[in-house]
């Protein structure tokens, strides 16, 4: 069975699509970043929840701020990222989600009372957004270098001391520079993660 998207179209977003550790200086534009989220924002979650929150550090001062918290092998690619991205969740994303049913319209307030309920779906939820987020990137002809090593109580306390907001990813986004990819590294193949019962 043939796919619906053209090999171009599927080199660009998944077979040829590498993270990047390394970017030219071309700037990545606040253009850049709404074509980008108009495409990702539907990604498909539970009850139409949109918990992704998403910090861009342009500031040389907010890097350096995010560099420290980085683990040491990120922080001269954080450094020296055209764009680099937090990507968090927002543990109060109930306050935005829309009643999704007419005839039980506080649903919302009841399923997500416990804050230990709306921590789980939001962190599950905006980490299916982070996924789409990362396609949006290389459909807009950027790559995306996602990172999780760094301290995330640090960038937490840094950037969210509210409380109300978890980091999930880093993100250096730009145009890949020399010497951008490490080698590609195996997957599995699909009799190794498929059963079927």
């Amino acid at each position: 069975m043939s796919l619906v998207i053209d090999a171009l179209a599927q080199s660009i977003l998944f077979r040829d699509a590498r993270t990047a550790n390394a970017f030219t200086d071309e700037p990545v534009t606040d253009e850049h970043v709404r074509a980008i989220y108009d495409l990702v924002k539907f990604a498909p979650t539970s009850m139409n929840q949109q918990p992704l929150r998403v910090v861009l550090i342009r500031s040389q001062g907010a890097r350096e701020r995010l560099v420290r918290h980085m683990a040491e092998g990120n922080q001269a690619k954080t450094a020296a990222a055209p764009l680099t991205v937090i990507l968090a969740a927002d543990y109060e994303f109930h306050r935005e989600l829309p009643a999704q049913f007419p005839h039980f319209p506080q649903a919302k307030d009841v399923v997500f009372a416990e804050r230990e309920v709306r921590v789980e779906s939001a962190r599950f939820n905006a980490a299916l957004q982070v996924g789409y987020f990362i396609l949006g990137v290389r459909a807009a002809g950027l790559a995306a270098g996602p990172m999780t090593g760094f301290d995330a109580e640090g960038i937490n306390k840094e950037f969210f001391p509210d409380g109300e907001h978890g980091v999930l990813a880093v993100v250096n986004i730009g145009k890949p520079g020399e010497q951008a990819w490490l080698p590609r590294l195996p997957r599995l193949e699909y009799d190794e993660v498929f059963t079927t019962e």
